[in-house]
């Protein structure tokens, strides 16, 4: 059975009816969209034909029809039409762009959270580790005799710092040459090595000395540890009850728990390309067999990608979606560019 071009249009008018109100889309609702004359009766036949070709379904006999996932699939390849952003919806993600961020780890879960906004749909955002992160430059700095501020740069450029309780007094006049002694010995290698070089010190460096390089290098490699991990952030997982699709308390507390329990699950782009949809049955993890997920990747820099989606209904706005989540994404590549860096921001962490 062909798929002829007034198939493809009957099926586009079905998803584009079903996706603009959640109910089975009729022929007459059909007649009257067609260009052109075309009965009742021979959109039925086209219509049953889709069914047929699994392209539609028909939820129950006497009602209209809806959109299967292979039809979504074909409707997304071929017949969605491209969206462009409006200049106002444009400017509003600027607008929240402008507003720095605070760094690389908390461009994850605002980046989330501002997508999800922007679609009205649940939204996550996931950075991938950087596997060869080390660090660029330390600095320490006295606060008074039993107590010192390390700072750590890493190789991406985030500064990291944390108060230092130190187990005998220190003196800060020599602080600057434990620095220079951390800034020769421990930059630029992985967490082994540093571990390494500090037991090859042991026997050179004073006892007070060595306790406070102990401490600060464990630190250090704690900071290289998270950075080599995934980071997950979901945001608006209560946004599934407002759709239809989940009227069923269970259905919606299921998925609701997974974006939430089981955010390292959700799906990321299997191919080389910036934008992936994966509709119902294409998501490899049951709990979105029912649902589809929009993914945009973004370039951190420093050999780090990272990532936004969305999560909805099949019965998603895919244009809409694919337009503003695209944007955002070609936006946080062109700040990381452009920058090579989001600011980064010091923080203090108390032991």
């Amino acid at each position: 059975m062909e798929l002829t071009d007034r198939k493809k249009q009957i099926l586009k008018i079905v998803v584009d009816g079903y996706v603009a109100t959640a109910e089975p889309i009729g022929s007459k609702a059909i007649v009257e969209k067609m260009p052109g004359k075309i009965s009742s009766a021979t959109v039925r036949n086209e219509l049953a034909d889709l069914v047929a070709m699994g392209y539609l379904e028909q939820p129950h006999t006497s009602a209209g029809r809806i959109p299967s996932p292979k039809g979504y699939r074909l409707y997304v390849n071929e017949l969605m039409e491209r969206r462009t952003l409006s200049e106002q919806e444009a400017a509003d993600i600027s607008a929240s762009l402008s507003e720095k961020m605070a760094g690389v780890d908390q461009v994850v879960s605002q980046a989330g959270q501002m997508v999800s906004q922007f679609v009205g749909y649940p939204a996550y955002a996931m950075t991938s580790g950087q596997q060869d992160a080390t660090v660029q430059r330390f600095e320490l700095i006295a606060v008074d005799e039993m107590s010192v501020i390390s700072v750590v740069m890493l190789s991406d450029s985030r500064v990291k710092s944390q108060l230092l309780h130190t187990q005998l007094p220190v003196d800060a006049a020599a602080l600057s040459d434990m620095s220079h002694l951390l800034n020769t010995h421990f930059t630029g290698i992985a967490p082994e090595e540093i571990s390494q070089r500090l037991m090859n010190l042991s026997d050179q460096v004073s006892g007070e000395w060595f306790l406070l390089l102990n401490q600060v290098c464990n630190y250090a490699c704690d900071l290289l540890q998270q950075a080599m991990h995934q980071t997950v952030a979901t945001t608006g997982a209560t946004q599934f009850l407002k759709f239809p699709e989940y009227r069923d308390p269970d259905k919606a507390q299921d998925l609701m728990s997974f974006m939430v329990d089981s955010k390292e699950n959700l799906p990321v782009p299997t191919e080389d390309s910036p934008m992936q949809i994966l509709i119902g049955p294409e998501n490899v993890n049951d709990a979105l067999k029912d649902s589809s997920v929009v993914i945009a990747s973004y370039d951190i820099g420093d050999h780090m990608r990272g990532l936004v989606g969305v999560v909805g209904p099949t019965r998603m706005d895919y244009a809409t979606v694919a337009a503003r989540l695209s944007y955002f994404a070609e936006s946080l590549s062109r700040m990381f560019g452009n920058n090579h860096q989001l600011p980064a921001k010091e923080d203090t962490e108390n032991e």
